[in-house]
């Protein structure tokens, strides 16, 4: 490495440093738009795995996604709730693991409920393994059926590492996503039991060194004439937290940026999951007109009203290369999840 080489990896780095301390602090400003529901922190032990989520009319899916997690070895939902119609506040208020704020205030002003979250995080997740997930996402990991979260936890800090990547997995049905209707509790993977296996691009973001990763059905349906521009699809969802840090872009990317380093840029492989995504729940076409209309889930919502008309025409994302899926190792052999040296 030349001089040069190394000053601009000196002001990369200061850079980043005050880039983690505005948001640091962009969090202790927002706690104020957070209202206690209840707050069951109390309840929280050392070592105690905690979920921390932000979320807006998902009483559909919460049933499911509690117990998914529970059964995983979650001990503790730290969830906001944003301005729900649908019950969510009412069902999280009074489920016994979980503590809750609400808050009316616009989610994409609080970066996506990053900023809310990042405050919880501060408060109470210091010291203890954290997930960070929406209520669409499950996480699967290797041996996830026989070994619960804190057999995972204890062996990442056996290997010195505190971070966990995953491939956020988009499932959907065979046949228009209206077709197929949910009950809450159901396993939605029952019905979205399909998955794009092979379309995927990567690339390092110089910067924050996370891997950029896009492909899946919404590439492959929707961006096809601009990849670039697909939704990412590389996330790390389970951190051992510690009060400095801060998630960049929802659960994508985190400083400091070695928590990125989940992936071995020598060549080999690192252990890794998959997050199990039920966008496309028959919900998806009525709730995505309303989507639209509220432009609170991208930074350039406009870019992204295609998008939005094509789901509410009720698509079919359904096409020869899809694969049904049977398990994590069918997931581990396709490349798409890795046990790395967990045996």
């Amino acid at each position: 490495m030349g001089r040069g080489d190394g000053i601009r990896d000196m002001a990369m780095a200061y850079r980043l440093r005050w880039r983690r301390r505005r948001l640091l602090w962009r969090s202790f400003r927002k706690r104020r738009e957070l209202r206690a529901v209840t707050d069951r922190t109390a309840q929280i032990r050392p070592g105690d795995i905690l979920c921390f989520g932000t979320m807006r009319n998902e009483a559909l899916r919460l049933p499911y996604f509690l117990e998914h997690h529970r059964q995983l070895g979650v001990r503790h939902f730290l969830i906001v709730e944003n301005a729900s119609t649908d019950g969510t506040r009412e069902y999280l208020a009074v489920q016994p693991d979980v503590s809750l704020w609400s808050t009316a205030q616009s989610y994409k002003l609080s970066r996506f409920g990053v900023d809310w979250l990042t405050w919880l995080q501060i408060r109470h997740g210091h010291g203890h393994w954290c997930l960070t997930l929406d209520a669409d996402e499950c996480l699967v990991y290797p041996y996830h059926d026989t070994r619960p979260l804190p057999a995972l936890c204890d062996w990442l800090e056996g290997q010195g590492r505190a971070s966990f990547g995953a491939l956020m997995l988009d499932m959907y049905p065979e046949g228009r996503l209206s077709a197929y209707p949910y009950a809450a509790g159901d396993d939605p993977f029952e019905r979205l039991c399909w998955f794009d296996g092979g379309n995927y691009t990567m690339r390092r973001k110089p910067d924050l060194q996370n891997l950029w990763i896009q492909g899946g059905p919404r590439a492959r349906m929707f961006f096809a004439g601009e990849p670039r521009r697909a939704p990412t699809m590389g996330k790390v969802p389970l951190v051992k937290w510690n009060r400095r840090y801060a998630y960049v872009s929802s659960a994508h990317s985190l400083l400091p940026r070695r928590l990125n380093h989940v992936y071995d840029g020598l060549g080999g492989e690192l252990i890794s999951g998959v997050l199990l995504h039920s966008k496309f729940l028959n919900t998806v076409v009525e709730r995505s007109a309303e989507e639209k209309a509220r432009q609170e889930h991208f930074a350039n919502s406009q870019l992204y009203e295609g998008y939005y008309d094509a789901l509410t025409e009720d698509p079919d994302l359904w096409c020869d290369a899809s694969t049904r899926i049977t398990g994590w190792r069918q997931l581990e052999a396709m490349g798409l999840m890795s046990r790395g040296g967990w045996v």
